[in-house]
């Protein structure tokens, strides 16, 4: 990842924190260039330049690194590592690769520096070659393949910014990541490319356009999908304090979401819960492929142990490297656990520049850090063409986690990111103390994206006469239900539920049914864990064919919640626990037998 170039050489003036002051170098780095110290192999990053000095932030612990010690200047930004290896891999914030890190070190503990490449220079590759030499080729082309797992085939695209006639291309065979695998002529001059790729973390990788989303990223999770959902390309913030949930709708998201690539940030969280979510994943077998989880994901971790300045580098590590996948034509989910100490962590190095503070003590600048965060999601046409001249479409979806101190959703960091994501799935601590998970406030909560996806969904759609509602006019009746029956506490509080007209008594008991029946979901049962659209649908539509019913009842004086019975009532509520997502056919009995039953009361 990192060449040291023959540069000039500062020393360190002073040290505060992870934070140096160097002298010698304010004349030849740039902001964000990168800076070593040779004697301990610790890397820095330039955050400030001034006449007679330059500021950096370290990423390791500065313990015994004393005043005048040399600095070298690397004349090139942190950059992330792009070639075959890169999925099923476990890195820092900086990419340095923690698995290879922890057999170096017989004592299980890991020493500061950066000691070992980013990527394997030693394990082969079995490239196939998909051009032609002469052939005319621009930037983002696709020349070869190298399939990488069982599922992921890995694209050897032109570099950024690269175009001219294919001079050379290696025949299949297998090689490393540095190999020469072809060579471009510019200008009548050849330029010699690897599989291996580098790309700076904080400048977007360049595309052709965006594009409007058009799919959903089915979750699994029935409160989600139907009332918030979020797109592929989209943006969403999961605020929530301790104990609500947040950590394991993310891990939910990675074992489920219908993303080809999962990029799971682990930022600040401690050690023990990241090595709990490695494990469950090696134990989670993708359903294409019967393989282990793993081989679809990427870990970017950084623990709460680890030095704070690494944890902004391993959001932008992250996405980086989504952006490498998504110019391949891949759907890639970036979770991001979680925004919130990524945003401490800049209130620290705030704190040890002096800058003078804003809300709480967070920089000034934190809106426009989280918006160079989140505005790397989006659906996009990617640059370049395949041999076939085929374009190809890739997105990437950011999931970011918030945790508010004392769950105050009107803090800095909260209230900065709503502004920001189109969706915003707020968990609230009095449905995780009542055990209703996932405990998404259906009221505080909201999604910008039901628009663009209702043409999918109606594709999608079940053919039921009995109740003529697509995807959307469900979600709309059910949203209406949920807010009527907010509306009707307060009333009930004054003369008691029993007092409550018939009709009302209706919206309580359809409010009831919903809740316990479609938005409360076990993450932990084997059948309910996930559930597909067609089984969703089959759901809510017997829930509100129920509603519907029920006010046809009511005008004969009968009330749907005696007539039913507790039998076919509990069946109803128990679908999402018994029947499995490919056993459709148990959901129709259920609703025939609900409909059986009140055709005879009509009778």
């Amino acid at each position: 990842m990192i060449r040291e170039n023959k540069t000039k050489e500062g020393y360190i003036s002073a040290i505060n924190g992870s934070l140096i002051k160097i002298k010698g170098l304010e004349k030849y780095v740039r902001l964000n260039d990168l800076i070593k110290i040779p004697n301990y192999h610790i890397l820095g990053e330039i955050i400030q330049i001034f006449s007679d000095q330059v500021i950096a932030q370290c990423f390791d612990p500065l313990t015994n690194i004393s005043l005048n010690e040399r600095v070298v200047s690397l004349n090139e930004p942190l950059s992330m590592e792009l070639a075959p290896g890169i999925l099923g891999n476990v890195f820092d914030g900086i990419q340095r690769p923690l698995e290879q890190l922890f057999q170096s070190f017989p004592t299980g503990g890991l020493e500061r520096g950066f000691k070992f490449p980013c990527l394997s220079r030693t394990k082969k590759w079995h490239f196939i070659p998909i051009r032609k030499i002469n052939e005319e080729i621009n930037e983002g082309d696709i020349i070869g393949t190298v399939q990488e797992t069982t599922d992921i085939n890995h694209k050897i695209m032109i570099p950024p910014f690269i175009s001219g006639i294919l001079s050379y291309i290696a025949p299949e065979g297998d090689y490393i990541i540095t190999d020469e695998i072809f060579t471009v002529k510019r200008y009548d001059k050849e330029q010699s490319f690897s599989m291996l790729q580098k790309w700076p973390i904080t400048k977007s990788r360049p595309y052709n356009r965006k594009e409007n989303p058009n799919e959903p990223l089915i979750t699994g999770i029935r409160a989600i999908d139907l009332l918030f959902p979020i797109v592929k390309g989209g943006t969403t913030a999961i605020p929530g304090g301790f104990g609500t949930g947040k950590s394991v709708i993310q891990q939910i998201l990675a074992k489920w979401c219908n993303a080809d690539i999962i990029v799971y940030i682990g930022c600040g969280e401690p050690g023990n819960e990241i090595a709990n979510i490695m494990k469950q994943f090696s134990e989670t077998l993708v359903s294409k492929s019967h393989k282990s989880l793993l081989e679809r994901v990427v870990f970017i971790v950084n623990t709460s142990n680890m030095p704070v300045s690494a944890r902004e580098a391993s959001l932008f590590s992250g996405v980086t490297i989504a952006e490498y996948f998504r110019d391949m034509g891949y759907d890639v989910a970036v979770l991001a656990d979680s925004t919130s100490r990524w945003a401490e962590s800049l209130r620290e190095v705030s704190g040890l520049l002096e800058e003078m503070p804003a809300e709480e003590g967070y920089p000034a600048y934190l809106p426009s850090k989280l918006s160079s965060f989140y505005e790397r999601a989006g659906l996009i046409r990617a640059l370049g063409k395949d041999h076939l001249g085929n374009e190809r479409k890739g997105s990437i979806s950011i999931v970011g986690t918030i945790s508010p101190p004392a769950g105050d959703f009107s803090e800095p960091v909260t209230a900065t990111t709503k502004r920001l994501v189109q969706v915003f799935w707020a968990l609230d601590p009095n449905l995780a103390y009542l055990k209703h998970y996932p405990a998404i406030n259906w009221l505080n909560s909201y999604s910008n994206y039901p628009q663009f996806i209702t043409d999918w969904w109606f594709e999608r759609d079940i053919d039921w006469p009995e109740i003529d509602l697509d995807w959307s006019e469900c979600r709309n009746q059910v949203n209406e239900i949920l807010s009527k029956e907010k509306d009707l506490k307060h009333l009930i509080q004054l003369i008691g539920e029993k007092n409550l007209p018939d009709d009302q008594q209706l919206i309580l008991f359809s409010a009831k049914m919903i809740k316990n029946g479609f938005l409360l979901q076990n993450a932990f049962d084997e059948i309910e864990a996930y559930t597909n659209y067609k089984k969703l649908l089959g759901i809510i539509k017997i829930l509100l064919l129920i509603y519907k019913e029920g006010k046809n009842l009511i005008e004969q004086g009968l009330m749907v919640e005696d007539i039913l019975g507790q039998d076919l009532i509990n069946s109803i509520l128990r679908i999402g626990q018994t029947v499995p997502n490919d056993a459709f056919e148990r959901i129709e009995k259920i609703k025939s037998k609900l409909i059986q039953k009140l055709r005879i009361l009509a009778l």
